[in-house]
């Protein structure tokens, strides 16, 4: 639908109730490219600040989000259907902002420049690089943490001396607003950081006018936000989708184990790139590992009719639903075997898929080759190291993975051998739980720099080389002469 002045109007469902309960606008390509102008205005002002005082621009917004905590949970409560990861959530975005704000001047330098050194070919050269930022970055963000994944890329380009334009999610959009009140308690932030609404309009609106972008979603939009980057020639920073393994070694502790895998698979309910959603076993502790597995998961039950009580929240997306309803009656049909959960209910018009544990699976299986993206954890038995292995590469994603044994060093010997881009070892999903490693993903998972650890602001910053002559230059003559043929002594 469209209103009277040819925006689209957006409806957005409740995930725990099924009830569209909230719309809005949509952006059109014509008010995205103004945005955008404006802010191409006024970055050069924000850059001139100096990377200190955008470090103090960032910790005041920082400050002004968290006076407005309440409102930012109660708002990502409606838009996600969870309470307790909210909160989570919405904490660990104003520390993530905090931690820019501290080490964006250590990254990048207090100048935005590099050390100055000496030439090893030209005794009287020196250079020097100089950092310069992209005028403009976008960022396109996804459904299933919509404050984490908005900021986690903007932050450090805001950092690094950007100007930043940000499209959320249609389905999750209420965040925003929140998020806008706290801009205005930092005007010189808000000059340069603006959120536009809308679906792939808006998008590819958006990818139009931006220097850089960067996205994070499904491995089908990323192909096309990747196309249309190369047409402009415009790098494009791509966090897509996964099918993380987990490798349980034979001498594995079971139930240190399935504590791991059960975080590791359904935090979220299972509604994270980075969940594990394929569980390779020894086939000497398979039996008991999946029988204390089923367990486990059988005991979760769903945050219904509570909010605050249970541990696995609604599908926040409902044709969602269907991918994971699909994904069990096919592996069902091939001859899985449901030891927990194993279908989606419906509860008072919300979606829910109860943690699920399977056994008797097997790489024909859609549910252990293609992204499910809800609570299921499907186990198959491993003979040996090398098969185990294999298993594990068999994918054309290439996100993250773990592998637990008895000792650190069994573990990572393994874990070297797994082709992904961040490796858990002996535990699962390390990679959401700490900023510090650097990583690139593997295959369909994702293309460009890590998004992780210092270097990560890196990606919004060309080096510009300043190349300085401290002696006097060298003649045209002398350089024909150093390329004449030597003649021989008469």
């Amino acid at each position: 639908m469209a209103d009277a002045a040819g925006s689209h109007q957006f409806a957005v469902r409740n995930p725990r109730t099924g009830v569209v309960d909230y719309s809005f606008a949509a952006d059109t390509p014509a008010q995205i490219a103004e945005i955008a102008k404006a802010l191409r205005t006024r970055q050069p002002k924000w850059r001139a600040l100096g990377i200190a005082e955008r470090a103090n621009a960032l910790s005041a917004w920082a400050d002004a989000i968290e006076a407005r905590r309440a409102a930012l949970i109660a708002a990502l409560t409606h838009d996600t259907g969870r309470w307790h990861l909210s909160e989570t959530e919405v904490d660990g975005a104003i520390r993530n902002i905090r931690r820019w704000a501290k080490l964006a001047p250590e990254a990048l330098g207090a100048n935005m420049r590099g050390e100055e050194r000496a030439s090893a070919l030209i005794p009287t050269v020196r250079y020097q690089n100089q950092y310069v930022p992209y005028p403009l970055a976008g960022f396109i963000s996804p459904w299933n943490f919509p404050v984490t994944l908005s900021l986690i890329d903007a932050v450090p380009a805001l950092a690094a001396g950007c100007a930043a334009i940000i499209k959320p999610s249609e389905i999750t959009p209420r965040f925003v607003e929140p998020l806008r009140e706290a801009l205005n308690d930092v005007p010189a932030l808000k000059e340069v950081l603006a959120f536009v609404l809308g679906g792939a309009e808006a998008g590819q609106a958006l990818i139009e006018e931006v220097d850089l972008i960067c996205f994070t979603g499904s491995v089908q939009t990323g192909r096309k936000v990747a196309e249309a980057a190369a047409r402009r020639f415009i790098p494009a920073s791509l966090e897509l989708g996964g099918k993380d393994p987990v490798i349980v070694l034979p001498s594995a502790d079971i139930d240190r184990a399935v504590e791991s895998v059960v975080r590791g698979g359904l935090s979220n309910a299972g509604q994270a790139c980075l969940s594990i959603e394929r569980v390779y076993v020894h086939r000497s502790i398979h039996d008991a590992f999946v029988e204390k597995l089923a367990a486990k998961a059988a005991a979760l039950e769903i945050n219904w009719p509570s909010i605050h009580q249970g541990h696995i929240g609604p599908v926040i997306h409902a044709p969602q639903a269907k991918i994971i309803a699909d994904h069990l009656a096919d592996a069902i049909a091939k001859g899985a075997k449901v030891r927990a959960g194993g279908e989606v209910l419906e509860r008072d018009g919300g979606l829910w898929c109860p943690a699920t544990v399977l056994e008797n699976v097997n790489h024909d299986m859609a549910i252990m080759t293609e992204e499910t993206f809800g609570a299921v954890l499907p186990v198959m038995a491993f003979d040996t190291v090398e098969e185990a292995i294999a298993l594990a590469n068999d994918t054309s994603f290439g996100l993250s993975a773990a592998v637990i044994g008895a000792t650190t060093d069994e573990a990572r010997v393994i874990a070297e051998e797994i082709n992904a881009g961040g490796l858990s070892v002996n535990d699962c999903g390390l990679t959401i739980m700490t900023y510090e490693p650097e990583k690139n993903s593997f295959g369909f998972s994702g293309m460009g720099g890590s998004r992780m650890g210092p270097a990560s602001i890196q990606r919004f910053i060309r080096k510009k080389a300043l190349i300085i002559q401290t002696g006097n230059p060298v003649s045209i003559d002398a350089m024909e002469e150093s390329k004449a043929p030597s003649r021989p002594a008469a």
